[in-house]
């Protein structure tokens, strides 16, 4: 199987494998030979399993968070103008 711009695709199986074996203590050279994959493409294992990429759009708010915000911002805006009356009073 070929994935993208000519790489060889990997089984998800040998994946884990390499990667737990990684984890518990061996070498990413010794994998590389053993199972003929690039050491680069086992980098790229690690880093999917430590941070896995997050694309897309941000989480939509609910109608409940839109209105407690909004309760939020009206009550500091009147306690501003409060204060900012009590200033000018002085």
């Amino acid at each position: 199987m070929a994935g993208k711009k000519g790489m060889k695709k990997y089984p998800e199986g040998i994946r884990e494998r390499v990667v737990s074996r990684i984890r518990a203590g061996e070498s990413q050279k010794a994998m590389s030979r053993e199972y003929g994959i690039s050491r680069w493409a086992i980098q790229c294992w690690l880093k999917e399993r430590i941070i896995p990429k997050q694309r897309g759009r941000k989480t939509v708010k609910t109608l409940a968070e839109y209105k407690y915000e909004n309760q939020r911002l009206k009550m500091e805006n009147e306690l501003l103008r409060d204060f900012l009356q009590s200033v000018e009073r002085k």
